[in-house]
């Protein structure tokens, strides 16, 4: 009875807001004094679901994503390209000399059982996280678990780089850096098609269930795929054009739909900005090749994402079937010293912090060569809902690689936690950071100031709403409500360089009159410290952010109702 009665005046108060019949909490704006400036927090404006899959990780530890309670969990990168499940072994590309490379497993015999890809779904099972797998589309995959490579200095001659461990691998290069041509893709791999993957669906689900009953939820359309002339070209030495991703979607994807009904497919998983518009094929040219990009010629004169997503509508319109849940896309910021790299100066640590505008807004002119180019502002997540409502209607939005780099420094930590802020805003549906921090690295208490603020397990709020700052290059601000007990989270980041005092207005809430706050700075880079509580006064109050800070204040919720008629008979 107590829990329903804690429902029940939660809804009525919640009601009252809406109405705006709570008077005795209505906020009364303040102006902030001279130099200061104004946060302005509106619970009942801007309302929307935030998806608790935009915490995502890629390839994180056990001990990381228990801490995080992490939503999802990604297996991915180049090297899930030709992942051979069966022998729990892969051929690693460009990335290291085009090499097979055999996963450590105590008893090979077994496999597949036990294979690394058993390991991480399991992983995610022990920590109640939802598993992405990547799946392999180029048809080839590691032919064994023998250390053997694409491009044998044996077979194919002196080349421009090799192995330093194993000399006869070279990087697929002459020494006078022409690449090599006409080797044959059967020296590391082979062929293998959709139902060598639908077999592999069907092992998981023998383990673990379908999605529906708890097995591996998503499965991306393997990954990067208008790079594999460069990453796998040992064995797709073409471009990727418009026409293959379309054919290899619809077999691939299909087939994993028939193997699993119930789980979510994502693409076409692009590298970043210049594939969003165009294929591999357009830019094999070289040259000034986008004043005549042949394949975007050929197909309408229309961007790749744009045709893209016309095409997995048609498919649905004919089948009957939905065979893409989610546009996906990797975004690495393209503004120099920023993506995957250290801290660097203190201009580049500004310029990191500038750069997470790229995400969103407008008017930002993005400082890399595409903004140099001439291009149009990225605001990448408001384009991702045009091209998906332009083009295919309830498709959702991924971002499953993205880097806004030192995530071992508190720079890095502010762009983290200011990127997460945004994708909630924004309404983005999953995002999985690539190369995840350590557990004690800055970046994961950016993630734990949504996830685990507290230790535990308390998280930022659900339901996205509206945030404003008068000077949001100095202090970024979101907000949102928690549904378990309605209480308000406000994450306040400094990324100022300097210390801000600000006043901070709150309506459409019923305040306690006290906020709980948590901090982290580099006056403790171990831990979010609980601080005193902030009073709050008529819907307002004033807190100064010290330099390099991210401060979540906790405003609980407050029923004060001022007619009793408003509660139903049995709550009186």
């Amino acid at each position: 009875m107590r829990i329903r009665l804690l429902t029940g005046l939660f809804a009525v108060g919640l009601l009252l807001v809406i109405l705006g019949e709570g008077r005795l909490w209505a906020a009364r704006p303040y102006t902030a004094p001279d130099g200061n400036l104004t946060l302005t927090i509106n619970a009942s404006a801007g309302q929307r679901p935030i998806s608790p899959h935009i915490y995502g990780i890629n390839f994180a530890s056990a001990a990381l994503a228990a801490d995080l309670d992490l939503p999802v969990n990604r297996w991915g990168g180049n090297a899930t390209s030709l992942y051979n499940w069966q022998l729990d072994a892969t051929n690693l590309g460009s990335d290291w000399y085009f090499e097979n490379y055999p996963n450590q497993n105590d008893n090979p015999g077994n496999l597949p059982f036990g294979s690394d890809s058993d390991e991480f779904v399991q992983q995610n099972l022990s920590t109640g996280t939802e598993s992405l797998l990547t799946i392999p589309m180029t048809g080839w995959a590691a032919k064994s678990r023998e250390i053997i490579c694409g491009f044998s200095v044996t077979l194919y001659g002196d080349q421009q780089a090799v192995d330093p461990w194993r000399k006869d691998c070279g990087n697929g290069y002459h020494e006078d850096g022409t690449p090599i041509v006409g080797n044959d893709p059967n020296d590391a791999s082979m062929q293998v098609d959709e139902t060598f993957v639908q077999a592999w669906i069907a092992h998981l689900i023998g383990q673990y269930g379908t999605a529906a009953q708890g097995g591996v939820q998503f499965y991306a359309l393997d990954n990067e795929p208008m790079l594999w002339d460069y990453t796998h070209r040992d064995v797709h030495p073409e471009p990727t054009s418009y026409d293959e991703m379309r054919d290899r979607t619809y077999t691939y994807a299909a087939a994993i739909k028939e193997a699993d009904p119930t789980a979510q497919t994502l693409g076409p998983v692009l590298y970043g900005y210049t594939a969003y518009f165009y294929s591999a094929l357009d830019w094999a040219a070289g040259g000034t090749w986008w004043n005549n990009p042949i394949d975007r010629l050929a197909h309408g004169n229309v961007p790749f994402t744009d045709w893209y997503l016309q095409q997995m509508q048609a498919y649905e319109q004919q089948h009957g079937t939905r065979i893409l849940d989610y546009l996906d896309l990797h975004y690495y910021p393209a503004a120099e010293g920023v993506t995957l790299a250290p801290a660097g100066n203190a201009a580049t640590q500004a310029l990191r912090l500038r750069s997470t505008r790229s995400l969103w807004d407008d008017t930002y002119i993005d400082e890399s060569w595409i903004g140099a180019s001439g291009y149009p502002p990225v605001e990448l997540l408001p384009r991702m809902h045009e091209w998906v409502n332009g083009n295919y209607p309830g498709t959702k939005l991924a971002i499953t690689e993205y880097n806004w780099g030192a995530l071992d420094h508190i720079n890095g930590a502010l762009a983290q936690a200011d990127v997460l802020g945004i994708f909630g805003r924004e309404g983005l549906d999953l995002a999985t950071l690539w190369a995840g921090p350590e557990f004690n690295d800055p970046g994961a208490f950016a993630f734990r100031l949504y996830r685990n603020y507290d230790g535990q397990g308390h998280k930022f709020g659900d339901t996205s709403v509206s945030a404003g700052s008068s000077d949001q290059e100095q202090l970024s601000v979101y907000a949102a409500r928690r549904s378990e007990d309605g209480a308000l989270t406000v994450l306040v980041i400094n990324k100022s360089g300097g210390e801000q005092t600000a006043v901070v207005n709150i309506s459409g809430f019923p305040t306690t009159g006290m906020a709980q706050v948590y901090r982290y700075s580099p006056a403790n880079l171990n831990q979010i410290v609980p601080l005193a509580s902030q009073p709050v006064s008529g819907g307002s109050f004033t807190a100064t952010f010290p330099t390099n800070s991210m401060t979540l204040f906790v405003l609980p919720f407050a029923f004060i109702p001022t007619d009793y008629s408003y509660l139903p008979v049995v709550l009186r």
